[in-house]
């Protein structure tokens, strides 16, 4: 046999990467029956209603994982404008009365029969998709404040504004989070990031300070006992259910905290229910499995060969280990509360679908051997005083 044969092709996507995707998205089914179940037999007559939407959501997902695989990630590179412009607009109609349905106090779901749809969940993967586009074709002029800065700027601030109108403070959070990575990974001047961060911290604090439920839940995250019956109540329920649960948790399915004693159990604050049942051994093995998606997700990144492809894996990892880390740090008690759910795990048919979908995108990626990202490292190195000089 030559050894042309024997030569080893490359796997079409990363098998690790998907194992641990559809590890978080089993462990997630399993952990929304324990903590919907209690909860969904009282209210509507059915242990299982739950856990089938949740099941239906997962199917179309998956098909719109398959289907990115098969498409195959540069034929959308077309499709992220269009995509960004169609998700404006579902922004736009879902404030609307009558369109829009109502749930928590916030208008954020379009009824799609068995499905309430959330087009704020497709914001964050269009917003990727645009700015993995934008930064590819400018990535020239990426330091020009005029090209590669403030365009995004203003496209990422209209989503974020369109959030808001939806109460949805969380989602703007890590669309600015995805901006500022992919921005920086591109090349955009570090003044500009600090400059826009620094002139975010206060809009941010007005938006707390001037809403008085933000406000509330500020309050009632530096003083979560002292608000118990307030807007700290679901804060300290979580922190109560963690504590129970100590190292190897109270058993499958046995958690109290559920029992009507923390909302939304099964969506928001499911890690609480995961650390009394399951314990913090558990949440070790829950980010573990977020490691190996961000770890493989960053290596599709570096891998990708070329600029799209390089962009879009590197936003999609942000979007996913940083909206797992705020959902996390917000169940421990070490940011206030915001709407998050946690990736691939909570109940909600908008968020897995569209997570899915995304890990199909970054699926496709992964199967890519270019190194578009590496290769630019390594295409300048800092010379001795003088500036810089091209390598070999």
């Amino acid at each position: 046999m030559s050894a042309a044969a024997t030569v080893r092709r490359p796997a079409p996507f990363d098998w690790l990467l998907l194992f641990g995707v559809l590890s978080l998205t089993a462990g997630g089914a399993v952990m929304v029956y324990s903590a919907s179940a209690i909860t969904a037999t009282r209210n509507l007559h059915d242990e299982f209603y739950f856990l089938e939407r949740q099941a239906v959501a997962f199917l179309i997902g998956t098909g719109l994982l398959i289907l990115a695989l098969r498409i195959g990630y540069r034929r959308l590179i077309p499709l992220a404008y269009p995509l960004l412009f169609l998700t404006l607009f579902l922004l736009v109609i879902v404030l609307i009365p009558g369109i829009g349905r109502i749930a928590g106090g916030a208008r954020r779901w379009i009824p799609l029969g068995v499905v309430n749809f959330q087009p704020a969940e497709l914001a964050k993967v269009a917003l990727v998709l645009y700015l993995a586009r934008s930064l590819a074709r400018q990535r020239e002029k990426v330091r020009l404040f005029s090209i590669g800065f403030l365009p995004h700027v203003v496209v990422t601030g209209a989503l974020v504004v369109l959030c808001l109108l939806e109460r949805d403070m969380g989602t703007g959070v890590i669309m600015v989070l995805v901006l500022l990575t992919m921005l920086f990974a591109a090349g955009a001047r570090i003044s500009y990031l600090i400059a826009g961060v620094l002139a975010a911290i206060p809009i941010g604090w007005r938006l707390i300070a001037g809403t008085p439920y933000r406000m509330e839940r500020w309050l009632a995250y530096l003083d979560p006992w002292g608000h118990r019956e307030g807007a700290g109540f679901q804060l300290v329920e979580s922190l109560l259910g963690i504590g129970n649960g100590g190292w190897t948790g109270q058993g499958l399915g046995q958690g109290k905290g559920k029992l009507f004693y923390l909302p939304a159990a099964h969506t928001d604050f499911i890690a609480a229910v995961i650390a009394e049942e399951v314990g913090l051994l558990g949440i070790g093995v829950l980010l573990l499995l977020y490691v190996l998606v961000i770890w493989r997700g960053l290596r599709a990144a570096l891998h990708a060969g070329e600029p799209f492809g390089a962009y879009a894996a590197l936003g999609l990892t942000t979007l996913f280990g940083g909206q797992a880390l705020l959902n996390l740090a917000v169940v421990f008690g070490l940011v206030p509360t915001k709407g998050l759910t946690l990736p691939f795990v909570s109940y909600g048919g908008s968020s897995l679908m569209t997570l899915l979908a995304a890990a199909g995108i970054l699926l496709s990626i992964s199967g890519d051997r270019g190194g578009f990202l590496r290769q630019g490292a390594q295409a300048v190195r800092v010379a001795p005083p003088g500036g810089l000089e091209a390598s070999a």
